[in-house]
């Protein structure tokens, strides 16, 4: 796995150009994808100097909620639109936002580099994250209580395990939250016995468990094999959705290079995995 330093700044706005004028896009959402977002636009200004474009995080319900005040062009979400929030945008500007699919990511589960296991299972994180296991000795550790890292609400991360991790159930009352996956890890880093999660592309100061999807069951390495072919247990994709009234023009010619070539070799770079060949556009 490729591993990204966290940015303490990583969900502050980043303009990366000059002032807004007609050749301008702006990027809202997902901490997650803020700093391959940030990449991204660096590199393709570099090479089409006349489009501007201003990548802003602070979480996926965030970016939603600027698309559908049409306060941003773009939204980035590491989850899937929700009916309401397709509804919103269809009562602001009339039509469901275009989703593309922009890069896969192994939701990692992070925990200190002291900490002896190497693996987990999906019941095993259920229990830990709604507050039912509290000793790391109950799963294999060592005599000691369990820290829980997790992130705000208004994160696509925080919605997806919550689906599908905890299958819906609530987060338990001593978990801590935080804003930012880099937070969560530096968290992480510092703490013993804490345990959090993330997108694949952060791991700086922590390590990584394998994954099993049943306990007792195989577990599996979250590395670009397993997350593309979906035998990782939470392998998920990264999101841009859309106005379809604007996506045309230089949103349109961006969105189109995030999706090809060029675009998809920053999302190796980075640290998360590339699209498969069907959803890349030519």
């Amino acid at each position: 796995m490729n591993f990204l330093k966290p940015f303490a700044a990583m969900a502050a706005a980043c303009w990366l150009g000059a002032t807004a004028h007609a050749g301008a896009i702006t990027v809202k959402g997902s901490d997650t994808l803020v700093v391959l977002a940030q990449k991204w636009a660096e590199v393709y200004m570099g090479n089409n100097p006349q489009t501007k474009i201003q990548v802003t995080g602070g979480g996926t319900g965030t970016g939603f909620a600027a698309l559908q005040n049409k306060t941003t062009d773009i939204c980035n979400a590491s989850r899937k639109i929700k009916a309401k929030e397709t509804e919103n945008c269809i009562k602001a500007f009339g039509k469901r936002p275009t989703e593309y699919k922009v890069a896969m990511d192994g939701l990692s589960i992070y925990v200190n580099a002291e900490n002896p296991l190497k693996a987990i299972s999906v019941e095993e994180l259920e229990g830990i994250f709604t507050g039912k296991i509290k000793n790391w000795q109950d799963i294999g550790g060592p005599d000691a209580p369990i820290t829980v890292y997790s992130r705000e609400n208004s994160s696509g991360t925080y919605e997806f395990f919550k689906e599908h991790v905890l299958q819906g159930k609530d987060f338990g009352a001593g978990a801590q939250t935080l804003q930012g996956t880099a937070q969560v890890l530096q968290a992480v880093a510092k703490d013993k016995f804490g345990i959090g999660y993330g997108g694949a592309a952060y791991g700086q100061g922590a390590k990584h468990l394998m994954v099993a999807k049943t306990k007792g069951g195989e577990a599996i390495e979250p590395n670009e094999e397993n997350v593309i072919s979906g035998k990782y247990p939470i392998s998920r994709y990264l999101y841009c959705y859309v106005n379809p009234a604007l996506d045309k023009d230089e949103t349109a010619a961006y969105l189109k290079w995030i999706r090809g070539e060029e675009g998809q070799k920053l999302v190796q770079d980075v640290g998360y995995y590339p699209l498969p060949t069907q959803f890349r556009a030519n």
